[in-house]
Formats: C-alpha cells, sequence, structure tokens
C-alpha cells in the first residue's frame, strides 16, 4: 500500500502562488506521479504529471506556463508550484501515482490518491 498527504492549500488571492506537496509512504514505485483537481460541480481533472526521474512532465493547456511540477525522491515528495493563480484555479487538488510508469492523464490509471488539500482564489 502507499499512503499519499497533501499539504499547502489555502486561500490566496488572484495573481498570488501556492506550493502543494505530496507525500509519500509506504510501498512506493518507481512510477509517475501526477496533480489533478476537482472543482465544485465540476469532474476530476488532470493538471500535471512527472516521470520518476523527473526526466518528462506533462501540463494541462489551463496551467501551462503558470504551474510547476517536481519531485524529490529522496523525500518520497512532490511538488506543485503554482503562480499567477486563477479563480478558476479553485478546487479540491489531489496527487496521484501508481503504477504505471510513463505520465498518464485519465483518472483511472492511478491506482494510489491523497486525501486533497483545498485551494481557493479569490478575485
Amino acid at each position: 500500500q502507499v499512503q499519499l498527504i497533501e499539504s499547502g492549500g489555502g486561500l490566496v488571492q488572484a495573481g498570488g502562488s501556492l506550493r502543494l506537496s505530496c507525500v509519500a509512504s509506504g510501498r512506493t514505485f518507481s512510477s509517475a506521479m501526477g496533480w489533478f483537481r476537482q472543482a465544485p460541480g465540476k469532474e476530476r481533472e488532470f493538471v500535471a504529471g512527472i516521470t520518476w526521474s523527473s526526466t518528462n512532465t506533462y501540463y494541462a493547456g489551463s496551467v501551462k506556463g503558470r504551474f510547476t511540477i517536481s519531485r524529490d525522491n529522496a523525500k518520497n515528495t512532490m511538488y506543485l508550484q503554482m503562480n499567477s493563480l486563477k479563480p478558476e484555479d479553485t478546487a479540491v487538488y489531489y496527487c496521484a501515482t501508481g503504477p504505471l510508469a510513463g505520465i498518464r492523464v485519465e483518472e483511472h490509471e492511478y491506482a494510489y490518491w491523497g486525501q486533497g488539500t483545498q485551494v481557493t482564489v479569490s478575485s
């Protein structure tokens, strides 16, 4: 089993920044990790993904150029640096992992999920 715990969410004004963290524990894989988000009344959507070696990253078009995904395998931690935040970025943000090595954008491809952290961007 893998446990994922997100942190770093909060309330920020439009144009501001937040950095989310996701700490993995338990049986960890050399697999890709991803960030997803779910806004009220909407389906959960892919935000960004990163391979184990950090060689490859991939972003949803809505966040590309504003968000940066990274990971520190020595700390079993993945990050999401979010800059130039917009009210439409308001959502619960989830991290996910395993078992595949490549980045996937479909949530069913990920076996393990965190509990989520709320990000609220005020206008």
